[in-house]
């Protein structure tokens, strides 16, 4: 097999996106494990996650590494988390905002063998919540709602400046009527006082009506 590291903890062997698994023989959503030379990987099917899609299409902008402090919005039940976190390693953090309180039942029992990974109950909209969580390296935004851009800026201030956001903007979620590419371009301005965009890159081929930015905090 032949692996090679596109950026720090991110893996591709032969053609397929994969991170090393921070849980040895621990799988979270039916993903293969391949070990090579005593190490176990994880491979990462960007059908099941944006940042995945977002990387096999060739992002350039990609900055969360081992020791990373990551506030990540829409957790769900932790696909995409999960290999954020095998990226921060126990040195790092992630922070898992999710709203619903059944996908929270399974993001809590991964976050029980995951101790890098900490799950939040709550509207990302009511920052109060988890106030705690401050000067983070990095917020991951994928949220279904129509006000993602608004939800971006409410978390901001928990982000250093400086720091980056990678967010999955929905389109559908915030418009049915409009173009996608007049929604993406409508969010960037949304938040062109708080980020300034580094990358967009359109992922309509894993996640239809879906791009997927890298934000620098002004």
């Amino acid at each position: 097999m032949h692996i090679k590291e596109i950026f720090d903890g991110v893996y591709i062997i032969d053609n397929k996106l994969s991170t090393l698994n921070l849980v040895k023989g621990e799988k979270v959503y039916g993903e293969d494990l391949v070990n090579i030379e005593g190490k176990e990987y994880r491979l990462w099917n960007p059908n099941r996650s944006k940042l995945a899609a977002a990387l096999s299409l060739g992002l350039k902008n990609f900055y969360i590494k081992k020791g990373s402090k990551v506030l990540y919005l829409g957790a769900a039940t932790g696909t995409t988390c999960s290999h954020i976190s095998d990226i921060v390693g126990r040195e790092g953090i992630v922070f898992c905002v999710e709203i619903s309180s059944i996908a929270m039942l399974k993001l809590v029992e991964l976050c029980k063998k995951r101790e890098n990974m900490i799950p939040i109950l709550s509207d990302a909209r009511i920052t109060k919540n988890y106030d705690y969580v401050n000067n983070v390296d990095f917020i991951y935004e994928d949220v279904a709602a129509r006000d993602q851009a608004a939800i971006l800026k409410e978390n901001a201030k928990m982000l250093k400046k400086g720091g980056y956001a990678y967010v999955a903007i929905k389109s559908q979620s915030i418009s049915i009527v409009k173009q996608p590419r007049e929604v993406y371009n409508e969010f960037i301005r949304e938040v062109s006082d708080t980020f300034k965009l580094v990358e967009m890159i359109d992922i309509s081929k894993f996640h239809k009506a879906h791009a997927f930015v890298v934000l620098k905090r002004l």
